[in-house]
């Protein structure tokens, strides 16, 4: 559970934090001009927004919130993604693009798995109610409340013959 809560406190400077790797990165890492447009106009921007949208879908989920724990798919998805975004920020040019490719195939993949989590946990399923001490449980379902009788009033039409 340490771990599951652990990733739940980083989502939010991983926003922060992961952009800011991939310039020190260009820094230390001697990249080029080149790589410093793509670092400063792509990365930074497109890391930043896309890591804010996957904290937001992950804390959507009412789990999520209640716990303040994300789930195993979560911590799965999130390290494959930030690992690949960490290398990214080594700018070897015999494998940087191929990984560039693979990080943005592995952030749409966990944006689909989180919309996945969101769907699934937001479905109507068994209402599990819990008491003040934590013990849970399924209530009776409540049948469905008999009609009232109603009250029918029937008016009929007096027939008069046709005045001659």
């Amino acid at each position: 559970m340490w771990l599951r809560r652990a990733f739940f406190g980083w989502l939010i400077p991983a926003a922060f934090l992961l952009p800011l790797w991939l310039f020190v990165g260009w820094a230390v890492f001697n990249a080029g001009g080149w790589a410093f447009l793509w670092v400063l106009f792509l990365a930074i921007p497109g890391v930043f927004v896309w890591q804010l949208i996957l904290t937001l879908l992950v804390r959507a989920r009412g789990t999520v919130r209640a716990h303040r724990a994300v789930s195993w798919w979560d911590v799965l998805g999130f390290t494959v993604w930030h690992g690949l975004v960490i290398s990214l920020g080594f700018f070897d040019e015999a494998w940087w693009a191929p990984l560039m490719v693979v990080t943005i195939l592995a952030g749409v993949g966990l944006f689909w798995l989180e919309l996945w989590q969101l769907w699934s946990e937001a479905r109507p399923t068994r209402i599990v109610l819990r008491t003040s001490d934590g013990l849970a449980y399924i209530p009776a379902q409540a049948d469905a409340p008999e009609a009232a009788e109603r009250e029918v009033i029937v008016i009929t039409e007096k027939q008069t013959p046709p005045a001659s």
